[in-house]
């Protein structure tokens, strides 16, 4: 296996969110389509297709299809919130087509979100997961009309969509619960992880299949979806560093960026993050490359609790 193993501290992020701040945020969806209706309740995913005259493939191979979801602790939220829309343009002028979808939101109503809570919590998170897999169903059944290729999916989410889109793929690796409702073939050509993690009631994270090339985004002070691990006996909540750990451990490759002192806001910093994202893309996606980047950013001009979205915007306290 190839490993690039770096190390880096980068002090000039503050040009990126500059220009995150002056992006124009008038962009609307090119087509809305209900893709589910479960518990009375009608899913909607929203496309927003590559500006036109973009570069929509690298090296000859056609950019992947971005599925995005959003965050707000399972209590709140809504795929078309104002805060995503920058990063929705800037990756459709750079050629990509991204689908915000909709999912049930399991912990509404809920004060307090946690291990403590940890049915609930489960519950929750399986509720989007079944329902992220029932809008990949919906994709893969209208690569067509939709202009995409099946295996060429990348998933992604901030803070509850991050868990969603992490637990999703586990449960994919591992074929366990909803996921036998997916193609025995089908993988995710990748996953973007902003403040996520994985819920586990089986110990340490294990693997049938390697899970996707995956970008894990977090910061280190991160409490609210904790950056390191919540564990209790075989119940573990493990976030991007554990996770990291332990694939480093297993011998899978990873790729980890972590804001040195920058608690839940780096859930939205997807917007200022899009060059990291790209290469991404482009090395582990698209030439699929087994290499390994662990990146620590430490930026005095990138205020704490900056980026798109606030703690109090993400769960409205």
């Amino acid at each position: 296996m190839k490993q690039g193993i770096l190390s880096l501290i980068v002090i000039l992020l503050g040009i990126n969110s500059l220009n995150a701040k002056t992006q124009q945020t008038d962009i609307v969806p090119d087509g809305t389509y209900l893709y589910a209706l479960k518990d009375s309740c009608e899913l909607y995913m929203d496309i927003y297709n590559p500006v036109k005259g973009s570069e929509t493939s690298v090296g000859g191979q056609q950019k992947p299809l971005i599925v995005f979801v959003f965050g707000g602790g399972f209590i709140g939220g809504r795929r078309d919130d104002p805060a995503y829309l920058p990063w929705f343009r800037m990756m459709s002028e750079d050629g990509y087509k991204i689908i915000s979808i909709d999912y049930r939101l399991g912990l509404t109503g809920s004060k307090s979100v946690g291990i403590a809570q940890v049915n609930d919590l489960d519950k929750a998170i399986h509720l989007a997961v079944e329902d992220l897999y029932s809008a990949i169903g919906y994709i893969l059944d209208n690569v067509d009309m939709l202009g995409v290729e099946k295996d060429n999916i990348v998933i992604c989410g901030s803070s509850a969509g991050a868990i969603t889109v992490l637990q999703a793929d586990y449960e994919l690796a591992n074929r366990s619960g909803c996921s036998n409702v997916l193609p025995e073939d089908f993988r995710f050509a990748g996953v973007m992880s902003f403040s996520g993690g994985i819920l586990s009631r089986t110990g340490a994270l294990k693997y049938r299949d390697k899970p996707a090339p995956t970008l894990l985004v977090h910061g280190t002070a991160d409490k609210l979806v904790n950056y390191k691990q919540i564990r209790f006996f075989n119940l573990g909540f493990f976030g991007s560093d554990k996770i990291a750990a332990r694939w480093k451990k297993l011998g899978i490759p990873y790729n980890i960026v972590r804001f040195t002192d920058h608690g839940h806001e780096v859930a939205g910093f997807l917007d200022i993050t899009t060059e990291l994202q790209k290469d991404f893309i482009k090395t582990n996606v698209l030439k699929k490359s087994n290499v390994t980047t662990d990146q620590t950013i430490s930026d005095p001009s990138l205020e704490k609790g900056s980026g798109s979205q606030t703690r109090k915007e993400l769960y409205g306290k």
